[in-house]
Parts: structure tokens; C-alpha cells; sequence
């Protein structure tokens, strides 16, 4: 039994959900989405909460009834409040700079790597070392930071590279004589 799908979604004012065909539409201050809802499972909205129930004749409807809840409470929150990843640069001459909307990267290769930024995404680089990455859609914001790291992971031995704010790298000892 889906213990996540069974725990309701709050609406915070200021934003507005619909439900038309089985498609799940949220309208909030940062922007609008839409998602199509699987079969087997039921959205309804009670005032200002979101509830989610399935049918138990369908198979594999319990397991997607807590995938559609987590994926349309992350929807709610991307339209009010929006997800950030930030990225910090660690190495000798790693640098970003945002020109409009490419992010350049000069990340000890012999050219500067540019990254072109998907519809929907913003990416800003406070000081030259860190990058932030702002968006509506969670996955969306996951998939961008990944893959600029992506371009230069971080290594476990001096730790140069791109890796995540909160990410914590294990370090390794150098080979000894």
C-alpha cells in the first residue's frame, strides 16, 4: 500500500490547479505546467488539497499512485516557490561565465566548453567559481546540473572538478614510495 500517494497536497494561494481529460494542469507566480495522469490512478482537489487514489483492480496502479502524488507536490512547488541546484568550480583556472544564455566553462581543457541553456532554465553565475541553476521543473533543474558536472566530475584525489554545493568528496591517498 502507497504510504506517499495517501498524505494530500497543500495548494498554496497564489496558485491554481485544474484537472481536464486526466491531464493535471498547475498555473503559479513562476509559470505553468501540465502532466498527463497514468491510468489506474485518480486526482481529485478537495478546496485547497490535491488527493490521490487508485484503482486496486489495476496491477501496478498502487506503485503509480505515489509517483504521480510526489511528481504533480513537486509540480505545486516549482510554480510557487521554483527548485535551485548550485555547482561550485574547484581547480586551478575554473571558471564560469553566463553570456545571455550560454554558460561558458573553462575547465583546464585546451578550448572552453559552452553550454546552451534549455527552454525554461535559468543559470547564473554569482562569482566565477559558482554556478546556479533555477527552474520550474525539478527534473528538468536535476538534469541540467548533472549534466554540467558531467563535463568535469569531480576527482577523488585532489578533488579538482565540478561537483554539487553540498556534495562531499572522499579523498584519496597518493600512491607512496
Amino acid at each position: 500500500m502507497s504510504r506517499i500517494a495517501k498524505s494530500p497536497i497543500s495548494v498554496p494561494s497564489g496558485v491554481e490547479v485544474k484537472i481536464e481529460n486526466s491531464s493535471f494542469y498547475v498555473k503559479g507566480s513562476n509559470g505553468q505546467m501540465s502532466f498527463q495522469i497514468v491510468e489506474g490512478v485518480v486526482v481529485s482537489i478537495e478546496g485547497s488539497l490535491i488527493k490521490v487514489t487508485w484503482d486496486e483492480n489495476i496491477k501496478k496502479s498502487n506503485a503509480q499512485a505515489g509517483t504521480v502524488r510526489s511528481t504533480l507536490a513537486s509540480m505545486v512547488e516549482g510554480v510557487s516557490k521554483g527548485f535551485e541546484k548550485k555547482l561550485s568550480l574547484i581547480g586551478v583556472g575554473y571558471r564560469a561565465q553566463v553570456n545571455g544564455d550560454v554558460l561558458t566553462l573553462a575547465l583546464g581543457f585546451s578550448h572552453p566548453v559552452n553550454y546552451q541553456m534549455p527552454e525554461g532554465i535559468r543559470i547564473e553565475a554569482p562569482t566565477q567559481t559558482e554556478v546556479v541553476i533555477k527552474g520550474v521543473n525539478k527534473h528538468q533543474v536535476g538534469q541540467v546540473a548533472a549534466d554540467i558536472r558531467a563535463y568535469r566530475p569531480p576527482e577523488p584525489y585532489k578533488g579538482k572538478g565540478v561537483k554539487y554545493a553540498d556534495e562531499y568528496i572522499v579523498r584519496k591517498e597518493a600512491k607512496k614510495k
